[in-house]
Parts: C-alpha cells; sequence; structure tokens
C-alpha cells in the first residue's frame, strides 16, 4: 500500500468540470491525474535545473551582444 498525504485544493470551476471529465474519460481518480500533472512538472523544473548546472561555465553575452552576433551572421 503507498503511503499518501491529503490535502485541499481550490479549484477554478472550468477546471475542476474538466477534471471530473477526464477523470470519467481515464477510469483515474483527479487525485492520480493531479499527482501526475505536478510529477510532470517538478521533472520538467529538474531538467532545466540540471541543464542550468552544466552551462553554468559558459561565458555570458549582453543581449546586444547577441543581435550583433546574429546580424554579423545574417541570421536578422
Amino acid at each position: 500500500m503507498e503511503l499518501t498525504k491529503r490535502a485541499t485544493i481550490y479549484f477554478n470551476p472550468d477546471i475542476h468540470k474538466i477534471l471530473k471529465m477526464k477523470s470519467a474519460e481515464t477510469s483515474r481518480s483527479i487525485s492520480e491525474i493531479v499527482n501526475d500533472a505536478i510529477l510532470q512538472e517538478l521533472s520538467e523544473d529538474e531538467e532545466d535545473l540540471r541543464d542550468f548546472e552544466q552551462r553554468i561555465s559558459e561565458p555570458t553575452i549582453t543581449y546586444a551582444e547577441l543581435l550583433k552576433q546574429l546580424k554579423d551572421d545574417g541570421k536578422i
């Protein structure tokens, strides 16, 4: 048995209606749908943080420098 924690979440009525419909269509509880969505969002954040860590030693340039490089390369 998986341990769970209970929380109260207040949804916009339209979102709640959509969640109820999705729940009925997929035979999954609203909790399962919300948990999966949150896990997906958190894993994307984790990927972003990992990417930032890998790129931390890259040099930074100003916006003006970036525009100049793009113009010099004929991209804009």
